[in-house]
This record gives C-alpha cells, sequence and structure tokens, in this order.
C-alpha cells in the first residue's frame, strides 16, 4: 500500500490552526493523530486547530506534565473529546502500558499524541485503526507540515 501526503507551508500560528480545523472535517470516532516536530514546532497549536474544528470548545494547552488532557465536547460538539498526549516524558511504550494510557485509545472520541515516535511500539499494534501521522518541522512562524 503506498501512502500519500500532504505538504503545507505556514506562516504564523493562526495558519497552523486552519490546517487542524479544515483536518477535523475528515474525522471520524476512533482515529489517531500523531504529532511529531521539534519543541515549538506548532504541535499543541494544530491540536487547538483539531478541536476547534470539532466544535469542542477547551482551553487547549500542552499535556507535558500531565501527560494527558481531555478535552470533553458538548451537544454541538461533532465528536465526544479529544485526549490530547504528550508523551516526551514517557521512557517508552513499556511507559505508557505501565500508566494506563492505552485504555484513551479505546474510548470514544480522537486521540492527538505529541511525540509519537516515543511510543512507536504500541501504536504499531494498532494497525486496524486510521493513525493520521503528522510532521511538523521548522520553528517561528514558518514551518512545513506533512500529513500523511
Amino acid at each position: 500500500m503506498v501512502s500519500s501526503s500532504k505538504i503545507y507551508k505556514t506562516t504564523s500560528p493562526e495558519e497552523t490552526e486552519r490546517i487542524g480545523r479544515e483536518l477535523a472535517k475528515t474525522l471520524k470516532s476512533g482515529d489517531i493523530i500523531t504529532l511529531d516536530g521539534d519543541l515549538g514546532a506548532g504541535k499543541t497549536v494544530f491540536t487547538r486547530g483539531v478541536t476547534s474544528g470539532l466544535n469542542i470548545e477547551a482551553h487547549v494547552c500542552s499535556p507535558t506534565y500531565t501527560i494527558v488532557n481531555e478535552y470533553i465536547g458538548k451537544e454541538n460538539s461533532i465528536l465526544p473529546a479529544v485526549f490530547h498526549f504528550d508523551t516526551y516524558r514517557l521512557t517508552g511504550s513499556d511507559d505508557f502500558y505501565d500508566s494506563g494510557l492505552e485504555e484513551y485509545l479505546y474510548r470514544d472520541g480522537i486521540c492527538v499524541i505529541e511525540w509519537s515516535s516515543i511510543i512507536k511500539e504500541v501504536l504499531d499494534e494498532l494497525q486496524e485503526r486510521n493513525i493520521i501521522r503528522i510532521e511538523i518541522t521548522g520553528n517561528g512562524d514558518d514551518r512545513t507540515i506533512t500529513i500523511s
């Protein structure tokens, strides 16, 4: 199977957020979005766009120290929830499992996972799931977003 990629160039946080809102229109419950890129590349800004596109009103911030933030939708939300992970502080897939975080992968909603390469083995086991892989490169306002 050949995967296709879409590449976007953005020059502001607002444009990065807009790409997230556009992607949200294609999502369904159970989808997993992986976000990888350098510190400050715009992973959380992109996630803010996704939640906005799903009509989930939330103060989206990086879950660096909590590992996962739950953004629960209201009646007008397109999907019931977004589970926003930051696995930067985990040591690997065993740490993810030992923390009981895999339960989120099966809840009604979508998962957005920053620093997903840290839990690559977990994601490799989810071959039946729709995993949207996103790489964000650049710094400041100039970013390249690759979605595959």
